[in-house]
Order: structure tokens, then sequence, then C-alpha cells
């Protein structure tokens, strides 16, 4: 192996691919842009997934993990299904996510990663999401009076929530859970240390 080529080959590409799920794909990225163009959100990042795959290849770093592109993943796979090599887009923007944020290096006050720590915490308590709580968390995220305005705002979704039965007396009470949310904890919890044991540090 080249001099170069074992450069590149110790570069943040490596370290995505030894740390980011179904990370070895990003090399096989071949640039065309198809799924920049496939998604409904497209114009709105940053940098779409091929500016993302070849910053890694760059070992532009920092720039990746702090960047908000990845959280901007809605899950449609329109890219996967679009894809002329078929790369698995989608797993790999959630993995760079997941890593970045486990990092600590998540961007900060980003609404998608906001929604997915509240809706995480709320899942957590139960084993199921309480979907009145999980609004109000989201609701009352920016202070009490933002809370009332968009509640308030909000009233016609809350009343359609109430006619198909999606808000109700029990969700009021805390809703419906697992029957052993004890042991759904230890599960996560064992599952974490797991992950936590294959990261491989690169720094």
């Amino acid at each position: 192996m080249s001099t170069n080529s074992q450069k590149y080959r110790n570069s943040f590409l490596k370290e995505v691919e030894a740390n980011v799920e179904e990370g070895e794909w990003v090399k096989m990225c071949m640039q065309c842009g198809v799924c920049a163009g496939s998604c409904p959100l497209g114009k709105h990042w940053d940098h779409p997934p091929q500016e993302i795959f070849m910053m890694i290849r760059a070992g532009k770093r920092e720039e990746v993990l702090t960047s908000d592109s990845m959280w901007m993943c809605t899950s449609c796979y329109n890219c996967i299904a679009r894809c002329p090599r078929g790369l698995p887009i989608t797993h790999i923007m959630h993995g760079l996510a997941t890593y970045a944020k486990r990092l600590g290096l998540a961007p900060k006050n980003q609404p998608t990663q906001g929604f997915s720590q509240l809706f995480w915490d709320n899942l957590m308590k139960k084993g199921r999401v309480n979907e009145l709580k999980m609004g109000l968390s989201m609701y009352f995220k920016d202070g009490f009076a933002q809370g009332v305005k968009n509640a308030m705002a909000n009233q016609k979704l809350g009343q359609n929530m109430m006619k198909a039965k999606r808000m109700n007396a029990m969700e009021i009470m805390g809703g419906h859970g697992v029957k052993s949310p004890g042991d759904l904890a230890k599960i996560i919890k064992k599952a974490q240390e797991i992950e936590d044991g294959k990261i491989q540090d690169f720094s």
C-alpha cells in the first residue's frame, strides 16, 4: 500500500468505518447527487449526504460531526431506493448523528435533536410513549409563556387527538406502559455498555 493510500485509510474515514453504522459504505459514494435530489428536505440541508460523504473522505472531522445535516433525515428512504449503488444512506446519516451525540459534538439547539431526546426520555419512563406528555414537553420546552401560545395555536390538533382517542384520561393519568419498565431499562443499559465498548478511539 502506498504512503498516500495509507494516510487516506488512517483518516476520518477509518474512524467512521469503525464507529458508525454502515460506515464502511461511505467510500462507495460516487457523488452523483441522486440522494440530494430525492430528499424532500434536500434544499434545507447545509450538506446533503453526498457532500457529507465527501467531507468524511477529506478528513473534515469537526465539520462533519458538528453539522446539523445528519439530524435533518426523516427516514423516508427515498435516497436508499434511488441510489445507483444501493448505499444505506439513511442508516449512515442516523449513525453519524448518534456518533456525534455520543462524542458530545452534536449541534446545540437543533430542533430534531431536541425532539429525539424528549421522545427518548418519554419512552424510557414506561416503555411506551405518552403522546399527551410528549406534546406538552414540546409545547413548553421554550418556557411557560411560549408553551401557552403553542397550545392555543394547536387547539384543533388537541381536539382531533381526543376524537381519535389518542388523548384521554388514561394519558393524563400517566398512560399505558410495558409490564416491566425496570427490565427494559436494564436491557437498554446493557446495550449501551456494549455499544460503548465498541467505540474505537481515533483522536
